[in-house]
């Protein structure tokens, strides 16, 4: 059975500190493990209930015609993925598996992250549900998300009250 150990940034500080500064270091190395997900140990490097999710790198863009939603899925099966839009949320989530499961490896360093993952990203009210679009690419999400087309301004004539516009061939009816 390998022995895995996460590397700690803060080790050669609190090494180097009093017991008061240590207190606020392991304090400080708590709130920026929680900040960055990764608040429990693996275990067996399998995903498990308390592991912290991850969550994907995406890009927002827009266009005149549509907004662009660019998601960082290297390793994740596309057809795995579940994207829906519901009441102006788009949410995207799937899961990436842990590939390398043999006993003959012995791992030293895990750095990526595995599991489960959901990203929802709120969009404004003036988008074509039905036109959304997503393609796949070396491991690149795209999602195209085509906007309303704007109402186009009708000019309304202002007329001087009390007088009727005759239409060629008609006379205004009498009242």
């Amino acid at each position: 059975m390998a022995i895995r150990t996460r590397w700690d940034p803060f080790q050669d500080l609190r090494s180097a500190q009093d017991e008061d500064e240590m207190a606020q270091v392991e304090q400080m190395t708590r709130m920026l493990t929680r900040a960055l997900g990764q608040g429990s140990q693996l275990q067996g490097v399998a995903a498990s209930s308390s592991t912290p999710a991850w969550a994907p790198a995406l890009d927002i863009s827009e266009r005149k015609d549509a907004y662009l939603v660019t998601v960082e899925l290297p390793g994740v099966e596309f057809d795995d993925l579940q994207i829906t839009l519901e009441d102006g949320l788009l949410t995207i989530q799937g899961e990436r598996h842990f590939a390398h499961d043999s006993s003959e490896q012995q791992f030293h360093r895990i750095e990526r992250r595995y599991g489960a993952f959901r990203r929802s990203i709120t969009l404004p009210a003036h988008v074509m549900a039905d036109g959304i679009e997503a393609t796949a690419d070396n491991g690149v999400l795209q999602i195209v998300v085509p906007k309303v087309e704007e109402a186009k301004p009708k000019r309304i004539q202002v007329r001087q009250g009390g007088q009727q516009e005759t239409v060629e061939g008609t006379t205004p009816a009498a009242d």
